[in-house]
């Protein structure tokens, strides 16, 4: 009775798993179709999409280019939050080889990784934000891309934080604001 009862089990089982799926019908890429009045079985993608997962390359926030050029003026404004935050994420990705002043000396360069460019050099002071956007996205040399570990937002957030420790290390008293240089100038 019980090898009665496996059987048929069995048999219902397997009535259950017959491969019409896989055989039902379908259309071949670039096939012809009599469904569509153009006569393509393949439909065309809709005007403005996107593929998943991939940034827009017309939008600026998104790949830090307008078109093929860099950008150069942040695409957001510039905050002190979006300063603080930068700093949060520059401690955490950025700072073990580049140090917290972006001097290239981080942790993993004291322990003898080869040492990134400071980002105190006339070449990175004068980059572009694009610039820093698409070696955060894409990497550089022997720096990793972080495009898929660091948000898009958070990316911008660094850059106004890398740009905040380049004024910090290279400006001159001619750029303190009147007032503030005044209060500077009045110290014994």
């Amino acid at each position: 009775m019980k090898i009665a009862g496996i059987c048929l089990v069995a048999a219902f089982l397997y009535g259950g798993c017959h491969p019409q799926m896989g055989t039902q019908p379908r259309y071949e890429p670039y096939q012809r179709s009599d469904f569509y009045p153009d006569g393509a079985a393949m439909r065309p993608i809709p005007t403005g999409a996107v593929a998943r997962g991939r940034p827009n390359p017309a939008d600026v926030f998104q790949s830090g280019r307008n078109g093929d050029v860099l950008v150069a003026a942040f695409p957001l404004p510039v905050t002190r939050e979006l300063v603080g935050r930068g700093r949060e994420r520059f401690n955490i990705y950025c700072a073990v080889c580049h140090g917290f002043s972006g001097g290239g000396d981080g942790m993993i360069v004291q322990r003898g990784f080869p040492a990134p460019p400071s980002f105190h050099i006339e070449r990175l002071r004068e980059a572009p934000v694009g610039h820093f956007f698409d070696v955060i996205t894409n990497g550089y040399g022997m720096m990793y891309p972080y495009g898929a570990r660091v948000a898009v937002p958070d990316r911008w957030a660094i850059i106004a934080y890398i740009r905040a420790i380049q004024l910090s290390e290279n400006a001159s008293l001619a750029d303190v604001p009147g007032e503030e240089r005044e209060k500077l100038e009045a110290r014994p």
